[in-house]
């Protein structure tokens, strides 16, 4: 959901404030110190009525070359890019000499750390232009990919190499990233260059309405985590896990990733996310059309003009909008909710996951349904399920069953709440409504291609000696 600038009212008067993320101009210098409340109306500026909430849906994917199933190289990503520019009108991207993303309108193509390719899309008022929008996306890259000896993968976990054999793109913020994220967890650098994700952003109408998404999305989020599981493989082999994507969140840095259980608290409310993320720590400052590290400082210490490698300067909401997008909770709160807990994976399911949630969120009678049936979730239940469903998927024990049974409730719920706005778009949840029928997630479906071709091979082998 891209905005392109917001008012933000405050005893200073009105500031309009142009997004930046990602940047590529500097910031508007700040004049007056921002407060809490700055950063509280920032996020309340987000609210708007029902009859303008839209969709926007982002997804990554894996390139690789078809010939040697090497990953794209960064010079093969800006031919990639500078001819989808070409020849389908999109606007450049560029920091410093090297072309990083391309702009149409409201939608914008980035590259993850690793070369991940990622569309995000516009905001759109239903399911039918957000699947049309994908099918219009990959028919581009791969009108382009396929003349240059490429092809792409959608999986959640790269299911071949190594991170040392993952090109690093020439992007600043990912220098700072790639620096920092061994000090703060074993895994953040594959979660940097060997996943991918596919996210719903949707919006809300007031902070009452934002509590209340916020808490089912969190809850359910491990459930789309088991819907979507998508990624079984390391390096060659089963992982041991269904989502390996999900696992690595586990032990990126804790400190900006989770469950966030204060979300459940009485006292939650814009004002509270805040208090969160200005605890969570900086990763950087766009000055001068360079990123400053500030890796492990604190948002608190910039608002007092206190921030060491830029002392007695102040953040504008630029800043702060960027600090918002280095937060990875399995929800995330901007000026609209993200839902994060889904492995990437191949386009009918990139319609899928908007579906499963608009038909949840976007209808008061859905989210009632799962709100009264999640009421009495413990923290630790949640925890649980956000800890096992990474292994065991749908299979999770829970209360007297298994995952799988609170799942095809859930996708009653949806289904039953894309009937109730009047589109027909039940038909996307297909790919899901197929999963909770037979309890196999995507992962589980693809260990068992492997099994069956492992056998074949070794079947073959045997019938050569005789």
């Amino acid at each position: 959901m891209h905005v392109d600038s917001i008012v933000v009212k405050s005893k200073r008067g009105n500031q309009v404030i142009v997004a930046a993320s990602p940047p590529t101009e500097d910031a508007v210098v700040a004049t007056d110190p921002l407060t809490k409340e700055d950063l509280v109306g920032y996020l309340a500026s987000g609210c708007k009525p029902k009859e303008n909430w839209r969709i926007g849906t982002e997804h990554e994917k894996f390139g690789f070359e078809l010939k040697t199933l090497r990953p794209m190289t960064y010079g093969q990503i800006a031919d990639l890019l500078n001819a989808i520019s070409e020849r389908f009108d999109w606007e450049k991207v560029m920091e410093g000499d090297n072309i990083i993303g391309l702009k149409q309108g409201k939608q914008s193509i980035s590259l993850e750390p690793g070369g991940q390719f990622e569309l995000s899309g516009a905001p759109l008022e239903t399911l039918h232009q957000t699947c049309a929008e994908v099918n219009s996306h990959l028919y581009q890259v791969k009108a382009v990919a396929e003349e240059m000896g490429i092809g792409f993968i959608g999986i959640g976990f790269q299911p071949k190499l190594e991170r040392k054999d993952i090109p690093i793109m020439p992007k600043g913020r990912y220098e700072i990233m790639r620096n920092y994220m061994p000090k703060v967890g074993s895994l953040g650098l594959d979660m940097m260059f060997r996943t991918c994700t596919v996210q719903v952003n949707l919006d809300f109408s007031s902070e009452a309405d934002m509590i209340r998404k916020f808490r089912a999305g969190l809850a359910l989020q491990p459930i789309a985590t088991a819907l979507f599981a998508n990624s079984p493989f390391t390096e060659g082999k089963p992982n041991g896990y269904l989502s390996m994507r999900s696992q690595i969140w586990t032990d990126t840095d804790n400190n900006r990733a989770g469950m966030l259980p204060f979300v459940f608290d009485d006292s939650f409310g814009f004002e509270q996310y805040v208090e969160y993320a200005l605890d969570v720590p900086m990763y950087f400052v766009y000055r001068k059309k360079k990123y400053i590290d500030c890796a492990g400082l604190s948002f608190r210490d910039f608002l007092a003009g206190k921030l060491a490698p830029i002392p007695g300067e102040y953040p504008t909401l630029n800043d702060w909008e960027n600090h918002l997008t280095t937060i990875f909770p399995e929800v995330r709160l901007k000026r609209y909710l993200e839902m994060r807990g889904a492995d990437g994976g191949p386009w009918r399911r990139l319609c899928a996951l908007p579906a499963f949630w608009v038909g949840i969120l976007y209808d008061d009678v859905s989210l009632q349904n799962v709100l009264d049936m999640t009421a009495d979730w413990t923290a630790e239940e949640r925890e649980m399920l956000r800890n096992k469903v990474p292994v065991t998927g749908l299979k999770t024990p829970f209360r007297d069953g298994l995952l799988k049974h609170v799942a095809q409730e859930v996708v009653n719920f949806a289904k039953d709440g894309l009937e109730r706005r009047g589109y027909k778009e039940t038909g996307f949840l297909n790919e899901v409504t197929e999963v909770v029928r037979t309890g196999l997630t995507p992962a589980e479906k693809l260990l068992e291609l492997n099994s069956c071709t492992k056998m074949f091979y070794l079947l073959s082998i045997f019938l050569n000696k005789l």
